[in-house]
Formats: structure tokens, C-alpha cells, sequence
């Protein structure tokens, strides 16, 4: 059965941020570089928002939830982040070429990889998924998407009922 939709008003939010030895591992193998516009969506409170600026990454940081947005805004002010409070499912996407690295909220993957396998402009996607989508994900596309990094229970700060994949969208 799929999660419930999740939004500002929604009393639960399934918020599983990565700890920042893991934003570090997941930044580190996505082929990022400086001055790349890198797309976070689900940024949270920035585990890889941080990651993404501190390697010289242009980021737009995509958050709903309202405090995590001011937190993101206050962290990053003045810096070479952008943060847009909003939907990933209302999210226009650049007209120019750019990447994601996203620890993206787990409702809704699907349709989030179906909107990035049809933009021409994406260069690169990392995604954090859970194991058994990335599992669904890589059989339904299996000469569009890679496996990337297994991601541990104990790689989140708040942990998920199971493990996870970083799946990865090459160009």
C-alpha cells in the first residue's frame, strides 16, 4: 500500500536525513562538480545540501516543510544556495543542464524517476531511495538506471524501517 501524500499540513512526515558521513559518501560518489547547479529535493535541514556547496556546487534546495526551509535559508544565507519551499511535485525543473543529488521523500519515486528520465537537460541524478523501490526501479529500467551505494539503517539520523540505495541516472 502506498504512503499517504505528504504535505505542510500533513501531521506525519517521513523525514529520514542521512548523517553527515553519509551526505559526505553519497556527495562523494556523484559526479559533481564546482559551479554545477545541483538539485536537492527533500533537502531537510541540508545533510546534502552542505556536502553539495561545500564542493563549490551551485545547489537549489527544495524543501516543503516550512521549518526546515527557514533552517536551510538561515544555514545557507549568503552562500551559493537557493532554497525554494515547495513541493518536489510542483518543482520546475532548470531549462539549462544540471544534476540531482537528493535524498528525495520516499512517497511518490516513481513518478519523480519518470519526470527525470524525460528531461534532456539532466546531466546526472543520485537518488536515495528505499532498497525495495530501488530494487522495483532498476528491473523497470534496466538500461536507463544504475545501482549505486547500499545506504544502511544506521546511515540516517532518524532511521527508516529498512535499508537503501542511492539509484543513479546517467547522460
Amino acid at each position: 500500500m502506498a504512503a499517504p501524500r505528504q504535505t505542510a499540513g500533513s501531521r506525519r512526515w517521513g523525514w529520514h536525513p542521512l548523517t553527515p558521513e553519509w551526505a559526505d559518501r553519497v556527495v562523494g560518489s556523484a559526479p559533481v562538480c564546482p559551479g554545477d547547479v545541483v538539485v536537492d529535493l527533500g533537502a531537510g535541514e541540508g545533510a546534502l545540501t552542505d556536502p553539495l556547496a561545500r564542493a563549490g556546487c551551485r545547489v537549489l534546495a527544495v524543501e516543503l516543510h516550512p521549518r526546515r526551509a527557514a533552517v536551510l535559508r538561515e544555514r545557507f544565507a549568503g552562500s551559493r544556495v537557493a532554497v525554494l519551499e515547495l513541493d518536489v511535485e510542483v518543482f520546475c525543473w532548470p531549462g539549462h543542464s544540471f544534476r540531482v543529488v537528493a535524498n528525495p521523500p520516499y512517497a511518490g519515486i516513481n513518478a519523480l524517476v519518470r519526470r527525470l528520465l524525460a528531461l534532456p537537460q539532466l546531466r546526472s541524478a543520485d537518488l536515495v531511495v528505499a532498497e525495495r523501490a530501488a530494487r522495483g526501479l532498476l528491473r523497470r529500467y534496466p538500461d536507463r538506471l544504475q545501482p549505486g551505494l547500499r545506504v544502511p539503517c544506521a546511515a540516517f539520523r532518524n532511521r527508516p524501517p529498512a535499508g537503501a540505495r542511492v539509484i543513479r541516472i546517467r547522460r
